[in-house]
């Protein structure tokens, strides 16, 4: 299965709330909040499609992120609805890696974040990276493509 033939497709998406612990001195949301709401779509992303948690550990493989980069456009403050996609911003043609993106959007429509994560799959019992089982694959291929996607270098090989 290639890693460059599906075509567009909208991005996952889920509306969320900015919550009282959400929020850093200054009364707005703090930077580990965004880390924290694009895991928690990438986790419902991985649930609808039939990888909850205890799927994860039951294969003994389970997502890790090894870099977190953050880009900040407006501030969101408590109660705002933001609506938080996942979209492929890189994978490698084994599927050990990945890199997945969420942009963080008001209700005005004006982008408030983005996140990039990059990240792979660990064996759970060899400690390292490796190839997701196919369905766990074709799960992430499924994930609408950004503009720049790009291949990232194979871990088990």
């Amino acid at each position: 299965m290639s890693l460059k033939t599906a075509p567009p497709s909208p991005p996952f998406t889920r509306q969320l709330h900015v919550r009282w612990g959400d929020l850093d001195v200054n009364a707005h949301m703090r930077n580990t909040a965004y880390l924290d709401m694009a895991a928690d779509v990438r986790m419902m992303f991985f649930a609808e499609h039939g990888f909850t948690l205890r799927d994860f550990e039951r294969r003994r493989v389970g997502p890790v992120i090894l870099r977190d980069e953050v880009d900040y456009h407006r501030e969101l403050k408590l109660h705002e609805v933001v609506t938080v996609d996942l979209v492929a911003a890189g994978m490698s043609e084994d599927g050990s890696r990945f890199r997945l993106r969420s942009h963080f959007v008001r209700a005005d429509g004006k982008a408030s974040a983005r996140v990039t994560s990059t990240g792979g799959w660990l064996d759970l019992d060899a400690r390292k990276l490796a190839e997701p089982p196919e369905d766990l694959r074709r799960a992430l291929l499924s994930i609408p493509q950004s503009t720049d996607f790009e291949i990232l270098p194979d871990s088990t090989r």
